[in-house]
């Protein structure tokens, strides 16, 4: 078994009243077991400025590049086993928010984009190319973790 930890800090510097009014900055940490620290804040879609702050990364964006990079780990790992050489790969993800029939929020689909670029001969055809994706999707541990609808394009 596999553990992963992650810090959140957030230090409030709002007046009390204004805290209970929400009007308090939602700017954040977040630091990594391997030394990494992003700045974090949520969504200007759900927190309008100046109490988030739309340069630093939020939650959702977050959750869309996890299905992202799982899915692009897991296709690295598999198109070698295959033979085939990977030269790049940029994925344009976008994931959307929807409402569930009970009003709640969350993010209920995620399109993946893929570009890729082959070195040396061996190249994929559009069935192979279909079937590393599939297998990258069955097999990527965050794909398998959420609800979320995801769609390789």
């Amino acid at each position: 078994m596999s553990e992963y930890r992650v810090t959140i800090e957030w230090t409030g510097h709002a007046a009390p009243d204004d805290f209970l009014k929400g009007r308090y900055s939602r700017e954040h940490r977040w630091s990594f077991d391997g030394g990494a620290v992003v700045d974090a804040s949520a969504s200007p879609s759900v927190v309008r400025t100046p109490w988030s702050n739309p340069s630093n990364v939020d939650p959702e964006e977050a959750f869309v590049a996890s299905i992202s990079s799982c899915h692009m780990l897991t296709f690295l790992y598999l198109a070698a086993k295959a033979g085939f050489v990977v030269a790049s790969y940029r994925d344009e993800a976008v994931g959307v928010m929807t409402k569930t029939a009970g009003g709640v929020e969350w993010v209920s689909h995620v399109t993946l984009a893929p570009r890729i670029d082959y070195a040396g001969d061996k190249r994929p055809t559009a069935d192979e190319l279909a079937k590393l994706h599939h297998a990258a999707h069955h097999d990527c541990f965050i794909a398998n973790s959420v609800k979320t609808e995801i769609v390789v394009r």
